[in-house]
């Protein structure tokens, strides 16, 4: 390519301009919090049409909520050296997301494209939430640590539209980990979640997908899920909740927990009061009660190949020692019409398949296999 003594002139008159000159049409500046005597002064220096807010390296005690109130903007930490600690003892919760009209805020006023990622919020045991977001659709929450906060870890209130929650640490809150609130076409991906009271709640919402995250050691329930339609739970890994791990309450329907590992909790799969789901492909192991438990309240329901297992590792061996032979298996509780079918029930306490009250009313048990077990259904 040749340069033309017009483009050569171009080239130098830019050249000669000073960097902090050069203004690239429709740019915002980036707001560098370390030039801000606080943190909130520098959220409060974002544009109404939104930006970004990076935050430094540092640990930052803050005695009240810091509140995000423009969208469209990115607040931005520096990864785990950025950790906002929260000192309130009122039970506020450090972040605050929400228009400044509040929950009074029109539906066509609310905020919408909030990022929040790479920093650290770690509360104590008399502080609330660690994120709180109200009203605000299409967040989302990327590579964020919350930790020890008196509340929960993040809350969702009415994020109705497409909140997304991904690579995130939510770990040791008094509260529960994710706790979601009508929301609406939700991803919750490849988060951990461990030693929370409960993991996660989904509740009066729509079309949660809950997909390769790893929950362990809850000192109550793992996911809950209430009111809530069209979801699918796969590829989680839930083990040692001191409750059940995934629990279908009030009204559910439509949802599929399919290939996740819930090993080694408190109960296994409860469908309470759930309709039209689906549980197949799972792995079942050494749960203490109801690995599998359908309720009178739910019916349409297919368990189609899982695996319901203690420890066994082959040549009459258990990995487990006596301490952990308790496997459950399912037990169907006034439960009716239902398929069992391709499962496998293994080495289990007190039964493979536990009848209790009225159950019996179109259930339909096909190509199973039982070893070891007990079963009310053959």
């Amino acid at each position: 390519m040749k340069c033309t003594v017009a483009m050569l002139c171009l080239l130098c008159s830019v050249a000669a301009v000073p960097a902090a000159e050069i203004r690239l049409p429709g740019a915002r500046p980036v707001i560098d919090a370390a030039e801000y005597p606080t943190l909130q002064a520098a959220l409060d220096a974002v544009p109404a049409k939104g930006g970004i807010v990076r935050l430094p390296p540092g640990d930052f005690e803050i005695t009240e909520p810091l509140v995000l109130r423009t969208g469209d903007t990115r607040l931005e930490g520096s990864g785990a050296a950025t950790n906002i600690i929260n000192r309130n003892e009122n039970g506020q919760p450090a972040l605050l997301v929400q228009h400044a009209d509040g929950t009074k805020v029109k539906k066509a006023d609310r905020l919408w494209r909030i990022n929040l990622t790479g920093f650290r919020i770690t509360g104590n045991a008399a502080s609330g939430h660690g994120i709180h977001a109200i009203l605000i659709e299409e967040i989302f929450v990327q590579g964020v640590s919350v930790s020890y906060n008196g509340g929960d870890g993040i809350r969702l209130d009415q994020c109705y539209e497409d909140p997304r929650v991904s690579d995130c640490l939510l770990t040791y809150n008094k509260g529960v980990g994710l706790f979601l609130a009508g929301c609406h076409d939700i991803v919750v991906n490849a988060n951990h979640f461990e030693e929370n009271q409960d993991a996660l709640h989904c509740i009066d919402s729509f079309n949660l997908c809950m997909n390769g995250n790893n929950l362990d050691d809850h000192l109550g329930r793992g996911v809950l899920i209430e009111n809530t339609y069209g979801s699918v739970l796969s590829g989680n890994m839930i083990e040692e909740c001191n409750g059940t791990a995934v629990t279908l309450d009030r009204d559910c329907y439509g949802i599929t927990i399919s290939a996740n590992v819930i090993a080694h909790n408190g109960g296994g799969v409860d469908l309470m009061d759930a309709h039209g789901c689906a549980v197949s492909a799972n792995t079942f192991t050494i749960n203490k009660t109801n690995a599998l438990r359908i309720g009178p309240n739910s019916g349409r329901i297919t368990v189609t190949g899982n695996n319901f297992s203690n420890s066994y590792i082959g040549d009459n061996q258990v990995k487990r020692g006596t301490d952990d032979l308790e496997a459950s298996g399912l037990v169907l509780d006034s439960a009716s019409h239902v398929v069992i079918s391709g499962n496998i029930f293994a080495g289990l306490k007190p039964k493979a398949i536990q009848v209790i009250g009225n159950s019996g009313n179109q259930i339909q048990l096909n190509g199973n296999l039982v070893l070891d077990s007990e079963t009310d259904l053959k």
